[in-house]
């Protein structure tokens, strides 16, 4: 739980040498997504709410996202900690908006009524970022999800998360490494 409250300053850390403006025709480099999420049981009429933070980028432009993130919930009766990896496939529908389908593997802790527990889940989610500006330096998102667990009981959940979007850009190339330079 302690590395979860580290990760706002170690992504801040490793991106503050990248805070020049962006040209309008390129992706950022990466992008931190930061707001709310909510979540109900289908097999219990438990619903709960929280935190949402991930970290976003794209290894394969245009084929490829990997979202790495962790989400606190709350309820009545239980806390519970979901940690993702969700790989998802983009589709840019215009200049300021984008949709992504994907899945992935999530480890969930939870603690219900004093008792602790950890199991593996998979999950599915739809993915809309909606971007003000062509140089998307901030826009916000919407994210339906459905949860599987593979743990006792096998639960099954939807939730949704509403989040800012934070892009964060590209390091310029050194000099030395331009064509003009040669």
């Amino acid at each position: 739980m302690r590395a979860t409250h580290c990760l706002p300053a170690a992504l801040l850390f490793v991106f503050s040498g990248s805070a020049w403006p962006q040209p309008p025709d390129e992706e950022p480099a990466a992008i931190i997504e930061i707001g709310g999420a909510a979540s109900r049981n289908l097999k219990n009429p438990e619903s709960s709410a929280g935190a949402d933070l991930a970290l976003e980028v794209t290894p394969i432009e245009h084929w490829l996202e990997l979202e790495m993130g962790v989400t606190p919930l709350f309820s009545r009766h239980s806390t519970e900690w979901d940690t993702d990896v969700l790989f998802k496939k983009p589709w840019s529908l215009s200049e300021k908006v984008e949709f992504m389908f994907g899945g992935g593997p999530e480890w969930v802790h939870a603690k219900q009524n004093g008792i602790r527990s950890d199991s593996v889940a998979g999950e599915i989610v739809l993915d809309f970022m909606f971007w003000p500006s062509a140089r998307r330096r901030f826009g916000w998102f919407l994210e339906p999800a459905y949860e599987y667990s593979f743990g006792a009981g096998h639960e099954r959940s939807i939730g949704i998360s509403a989040d800012l979007l934070i892009g964060i850009p590209r390091g310029k190339k050194p000099s030395h490494l331009t064509r003009s330079s040669r």
